[in-house]
């Protein structure tokens, strides 16, 4: 498929970069320095607006601040101007009057621009139409910019654009603005719960002789010290659990991980993940996890447990509902696997047309079964619970006895899965056994390959335990109700223009 076609240069662009340049000319002959080393910022603009909602029309408020903040807009009107800027926080307004800052209003407001960035001093006063608004008395071009901003940016139909230029993205759409800053809430949120759960936070390497942890295509590099090749992770997995070997009882990172597949409106080559660890534990334990980092971060941005999405409120209050994967699909597909044989098993996958093949094992066909039936309607918060082995080699089989099923988990909202954690295979011997029969499929496509120095660190002996991964974009996703994974990542992986 073709990439899009940028849009168009608008044809006066040149004309006015020319412009603005010849203005930042004009400041430097002047005297004036137009990108200056700092500036003193004594408050911003929110928490003006806060604290001056007080005053009575045209009432000042005899308190000088020091504010700075990119130029939104500018009438000059005479004697008088009024100006928006725009800090981190939001935008307040600025009064201009030429008898305040003399030679200032009628030799330097002259050669700014929209976009332009300045510093203000002055008394904070409300208009008579009621605005809180700074009365410069001191003005401070702090950076002339060179580009003009784009018009109508907000309705561009191109959205790629908003991705690939986030810093205008930002700069014109404050809402976009939020939505990092409540990311930014929502991972507290998180450490928090863990760090309340004595988790140790750690770091795992990106760089990897071996990769492992998952079923996916790693993205392939070379260090040149060794001539040799390394991947880049795709989990922290298994360097997480050789901390477990190593005598820590409860770890935990928050990372990038990076897999060379397909790009979606929940896949992003680079993705953050969370993955933590605890020793003594089972899947049932981080079950309980999830449902309170969940309730906490919700709380963290929405003020309680409940949230709006699509015209659904979802509930993030624990306990959350489990369900088994082949209780899911006699619910939803209507079809009980465990009175099927083997070749009625096979016959579904030409008759559903699954993502299986006549060749795939019965757990294959489970899980396709699964993918294709029931997760679009996995709306509430839910656990599906006890997946085939053939999921993942990482994993202890059921308790029960039943070895064709493992103890995993994965949660879902909104037909979207959002974690994956399990039971952790610590028996050596069985990890190897389980490792060795990936080879065959890792010629074929994904899957993990040996690991001998992990296999060798659980012969030393792993304790117990219970695993977690979570995808932090997918979880921003799920509590904010964006769109998909570019809205949630500063600088999503995109196809260059040219």
């Amino acid at each position: 498929m073709n990439e899009k076609t940028p849009e168009p240069v608008p044809q006066d662009e040149h004309r006015l970069i020319t412009e603005r340049k010849r203005k930042l000319e004009e400041l430097r002959k002047l005297g004036i320095n137009p990108y200056p080393y700092t500036y003193s910022v004594t408050q911003h603009a929110k928490e003006i607006l806060t604290v001056h909602a007080h005053l009575q029309p045209e009432q000042a408020s005899g308190e000088q601040v020091s504010i700075a903040g990119r130029i939104m807009l500018l009438r000059k009107m005479g004697k008088i101007a009024f100006a928006h800027i725009q800090d981190e926080t939001g935008r307040i307004q600025l009064f201009l009057k030429q008898d305040l800052l003399k030679e200032t209003f009628d030799k330097v407001l002259p050669l700014l621009d929209i976009g332009d960035i300045i510093g203000v001093k002055g008394e904070v006063m409300k208009t008579k139409t009621g605005e809180v608004t700074v009365m410069a008395a001191e003005l401070t071009v702090l950076c002339k910019s060179l580009r003009p901003l784009p018009e109508k940016y907000h309705g561009l139909k191109d959205e790629e654009e908003r991705f690939r230029r986030r810093y205008l993205d930002l700069t014109v759409n404050p809402e976009v603005k939020d939505i990092f800053i409540k990311r930014a809430k929502i991972i507290n949120a998180v450490r928090a719960t863990l760090d309340k759960h004595h988790f140790l936070e750690v770091e795992t390497p990106t760089l990897q002789t071996i990769y492992g942890g998952a079923n996916a295509k790693p993205f392939v590099t070379h260090i040149n010290a060794w001539d040799m090749k390394m991947y880049l992770s795709i989990a922290p997995e298994t360097y997480l659990k050789r901390l477990l070997v190593g005598g820590f009882e409860r770890v935990y990172t928050i990372c990038k991980n990076f897999r060379n597949e397909g790009v979606d409106q929940t896949h992003n080559p680079e993705f953050t993940m969370m993955e933590c660890y605890q020793a003594c534990a089972d899947y049932n334990t981080m079950m309980s996890l999830v449902e309170e980092i969940y309730e906490n971060a919700c709380k963290a941005v929405h003020g309680g447990t409940t949230m709006v999405r699509d015209g659904v409120t979802l509930e993030f209050k624990a306990p959350w509902p489990r369900i088994t994967m082949k209780d899911a699909i006699r619910q939803y597909a209507k079809i009980d696997v465990d009175t099927l044989s083997d070749e009625e098993m096979r016959e579904l996958v030409t008759k559903h047309g699954l993502k299986a093949t006549q060749q795939s094992s019965r757990g294959d066909i489970i899980l396709a079964l699964f993918g294709h039936f029931c997760e679009r309607h996995l709306i509430q918060p839910i656990h599906v619970i006890d997946h085939p082995i053939e999921s993942t080699p990482l994993c202890k089989t059921m308790r029960t006895g039943d070895t064709t099923m493992i103890e995993r988990f994965e949660s879902f909202v909104m037909g979207m899965e959002i974690t994956n954690a399990y039971s952790e295979l610590n028996d050596a011997v069985l990890q190897k056994k389980l490792l060795d029969g990936q080879v065959a499929q890792l010629r074929a496509g994904e899957a993990m390959p040996m690991d001998e120095d992990f296999v060798r660190s659980l012969e030393y002996g792993m304790p117990p335990a219970g695993g977690l991964g979570m995808g932090i974009d997918r979880m921003v996703i799920t509590l904010l109700g964006v769109p998909g994974i570019r809205d949630v990542i500063f600088f999503p992986t995109m196809k260059p223009q040219e």
